[in-house]
């Protein structure tokens, strides 16, 4: 069985109803967006913080999969799928994908601010102010913000250079680290690159763009990578 290696972004989210950054003007209420989602704005605006991740995580339990995010989950039937995702939202995993890896951490958890390596689980919407971890520090979104590193980019990487097929879907390239993952590719691998604008990349014959958005895209791809099957 094939390795089919995704690379996922916001684009593929939007058509759930999930407003990108760019969706919201660069600002958010009075505020700018890389400063809100930023270790500066945690130690000086907490509240302003806290409103906005519980307004965002609101709207996702509202949101439900599309069509594209249960055409990923159906590929695991004839490939090996792994999913590196730059979204922050469970739709891979509640269309039923099984092996998702988040670069920017996960909406729907909280973790401690100073045991990073506490994570709960969120059934709800809404984190507050005086909401503690078990050693009684304030919990924080699990998100990396603006200036932090994004921890997860090394094994995405070692996952990238495992691929026998390549998609990247929802997203421009143009966001690094994440954007560089492409390069991990082993030279001779086919690349498939779903964006209805223009994304960033080098031209090579292996690299094949479907100016399509997530969903119309996913129903052209299933065509092609039937081909590709052992």
């Amino acid at each position: 069985m094939k390795k089919l290696v995704v690379l996922s972004g916001s684009g593929l989210s939007a058509e759930s109803g999930i407003q990108t950054f760019r969706d919201m003007g660069g600002l958010w209420e009075q505020y700018d967006i890389t400063e809100v989602a930023s270790p500066h704005a945690w130690e000086t605006n907490r509240q302003v913080v806290l409103d906005f991740y519980n307004q965002r995580r609101k709207q996702l339990f509202e949101c439900r999969p599309n069509t594209a995010h249960y055409a990923l989950a159906e590929l695991e039937e004839s490939f090996e799928v792994s999913i590196i995702t730059q979204n922050v939202d469970d739709l891979h995993e509640r269309a039923g994908s099984s092996n998702v890896l988040h670069l920017h951490g996960e909406l729907k958890k909280a973790r401690s601010t100073i045991d990073p390596h506490l994570i709960y689980e969120m059934d709800h919407w809404e984190l507050k102010e005086g909401d503690l971890c078990e050693k009684g520090s304030q919990l924080r979104p699990h998100i990396v913000w603006f200036g932090e590193s994004v921890d997860a980019i090394a094994e995405a990487a070692e996952i990238a250079a495992t691929a026998d097929i390549f998609l990247v879907i929802g997203t421009s390239l143009s966001v690094y680290p994440a954007a560089g993952l492409i390069e991990f590719v082993p030279a001779a691998v086919p690349v498939f690159i779903i964006d209805p604008g223009s994304p960033a990349y080098i031209s090579s014959p292996n690299i094949e763009v479907l100016k399509h958005k997530a969903t119309s895209g996913m129903e052209i791809l299933k065509e092609k990578l039937e081909k590709l099957r052992e």
